[in-house]
Parts: structure tokens; C-alpha cells; sequence
């Protein structure tokens, strides 16, 4: 069991690059991962699949500037 077990992480810019892999190690530790993302909904959707193969769980969610 990880260090995190039981917690929520939601990690903006999720879906690639720095913001997927914390979003894996985050997993990789036992948190439960909200897959944040503005644009990239294909990758946010990869690496959330990534984590459910590896046993964790993960959701993907969009969020976008507000209107100004």
C-alpha cells in the first residue's frame, strides 16, 4: 500500500509531459488522480488508461479558462 492511499490528487495539465507523469507517480503511491486538462482530451484518456492497467484509479476531467 502507498503513502498516499486514500487521497485525492487532481493534477492540472495532466494529460502529457511533467503533468502525466506526476499524475502516474501520484497513482504509482496509492492517490486516487483526477487527470486534469484544457485541450488534450486523447491523452488525458491514455494516461488515465495507464494508471487502471497498472491497478490505480483515475478519472479524466476538462477544465478551461473562464470567459472574460
Amino acid at each position: 500500500m502507498g503513502k498516499l492511499c486514500g487521497k485525492v490528487a487532481v493534477v492540472t495539465g495532466g494529460s502529457k509531459g511533467i503533468g502525466a507523469s506526476i499524475a502516474e507517480h501520484l497513482a504509482g503511491e496509492g492517490a486516487s488522480v483526477v487527470v486534469n486538462y484544457a485541450n488534450s482530451k486523447a491523452g488525458a484518456e491514455a494516461v488515465v488508461a495507464r494508471i487502471k492497467d497498472k491497478g490505480g484509479n483515475a478519472i479524466g476531467s476538462r477544465g478551461r479558462r473562464p470567459l472574460s
